[in-house]
């Protein structure tokens, strides 16, 4: 319930359901996200996973399969949680035990609900956040997802510029 579908809603051309209560995404949304003035990149927005998942637990194991398939991953944690580190160290966790090779592609954490209190810094103490870029945005009100989107096209240009290449000089 982090906000993952409200965010490829407000930033693609999906239209996921979306509610408020846990495992509303049952299967994986696709948006195409347009940024600069020719270029985009394709989102999965997949659901949630729970503590337990690689061992198939909420049918995570079908959904880490999708995962599998991504470049770049993108973490939301909902910044009204108690233990946003916590949260986060979950969904790593989970994926650690499903391929150890998902936790070594590059990152970012969004930690959504900006909207949900005055200020963030209100209930969020930098010391409990983890050691990952993190950014934090608000879905509804559009806060910081262009610094995201631009963040996250950043970390693609990266990951495909490391990639080797199959061009052979003559």
């Amino acid at each position: 319930n982090a906000g993952k579908s409200t965010l490829i809603a407000a930033i693609s051309n999906a239209r996921p359901k979306i509610a408020d209560y846990p495992f509303t995404t049952l299967a994986p949304n696709l948006g195409i996200i347009k940024y600069g003035d020719y270029n985009s990149f394709v989102m999965a927005d997949i659901p949630g996973l729970i503590e337990g998942a690689a061992e198939g637990k909420g049918l995570g194991s079908q959904f880490l399969r999708h995962v599998e398939r991504t470049r770049v991953l993108i973490f939301l944690v909902d910044g009204t949680s108690e233990n946003i580190k916590e949260q986060y160290e979950i969904l790593r966790t989970e994926l650690e035990r499903h391929d150890s090779e998902l936790n070594t592609r590059p990152s970012l954490l969004l930690i959504t609900k900006l909207d949900a209190t005055a200020t963030m810094d209100e209930f969020i103490d930098e010391q409990d956040l983890p050691d990952i870029d993190t950014i934090r945005i608000s879905s509804v009100s559009r806060s910081n997802l262009d610094t995201a989107i631009i963040k996250i096209s950043k970390l693609l240009v990266s990951q495909h510029d490391s990639q080797p290449s199959t061009h052979k000089p003559n």
